[in-house]
């Protein structure tokens, strides 16, 4: 089915807002400890939301997978990965490995095909983020590379869940999942980080840790993530986690401007074919339906 113009806008939206976080991720590590930052980042979600927005419909244990598979194990992966090493650029091109764990996990465990067209376009997209990779490839340490991509394949299972919940209020799901988190993360940084970085970051918080904090909760978590998820229970995992192959280009992009990074023709190769893939994934069914002979 192809996507609504208002849908993709929405997902077009979404992916700018992802692409920044990446800076801002960058940014927020150096203030507050990155287990720590990921927990404000999903208790401010959460509250005071919880109590304007309904229970979800779905059961709790399918609640308590996504707020656990994202909340806890994506996002606490990420922001550590980025704390010890991964730059942002880097980091935004990495987890977008996510739509191709997304692709593989659909078909198994929601017998999602996708189409020859959507592969064709996941492949050229694909060759795309190799060329950005090639292009901006400074050897980062195995480990935190490697946690970006735990991070990404745990994406993809949180996109599954999302679908295989069957949840209608895309909204209600994002904002009560946002309450799983929390307490995990709180517990592993008073097990794992130091504790005089997290007195003062929550002691003294500074104007760059209090604005890290409110851009992760809000725009990023309750807003992108009911519209992402929205759009996968509207479409199919498949169709719409290609998208996120765009967010690199947002992000690599943000941090020209924002951390000074160089941008150079490989990038823009390489975002050249990202934006070709993405179009035969969004436009091929609809090219292909206006070529059937009535």
């Amino acid at each position: 089915m192809p996507l609504k113009p208002a849908h993709l806008v929405l997902a077009l939206i979404v992916i700018a807002i992802w692409g920044f976080n990446f800076v801002v991720i960058k940014v927020g590590v150096a203030e507050v400890p990155p287990l720590m930052l990921t927990a404000l980042r999903f208790l401010f979600a959460a509250l005071p939301a919880v109590f304007f927005v309904r229970r979800p419909k779905s059961r709790w244990p399918w609640v308590a997978a996504y707020g656990l598979s994202l909340g806890v194990i994506k996002f606490g992966m990420l922001f550590t990965a980025m704390k010890i090493g991964l730059s942002a650029s880097l980091a935004s091109l990495v987890l977008q490995m996510q739509a191709f764990f997304t692709l593989a996990f659909a078909a198994a465990a929601l017998a999602e095909r996708p189409s020859p067209v959507s592969l064709a376009g996941a492949a050229t997209a694909l060759a795309g983020l190799a060329v950005i990779a090639s292009g901006r490839w400074n050897g980062p340490d195995a480990l935190p590379l490697l946690m970006c991509l735990g991070a990404a394949a745990f994406w993809g299972i949180s996109n599954v869940i999302a679908k295989a919940s069957g949840e209608t209020d895309m909204l209600a799901f994002t904002v009560w999942a946002c309450l799983v988190p929390p307490l995990p993360l709180i517990g592993l940084s008073l097990w794992l980080e130091p504790q005089d970085a997290i007195r003062t970051a929550l002691l003294h918080p500074t104007w760059l840790s209090a604005a890290a904090v409110a851009y992760l909760a809000w725009p990023v978590t309750i807003f992108g993530f009911a519209v992402w998820n929205f759009l996968i229970h509207r479409y199919s995992a498949a169709r719409i986690a290609p998208f996120s192959l765009l967010v690199p280009v947002f992000g690599i992009a943000s941090g020209v401007l924002v951390l000074g990074e160089p941008f150079d023709r490989v990038e823009i190769a390489g975002s050249v074919l990202i934006f070709i893939g993405l179009s035969i994934h969004v436009l091929g069914p609809r090219l292909n339906r206006k070529a059937e002979p009535a």
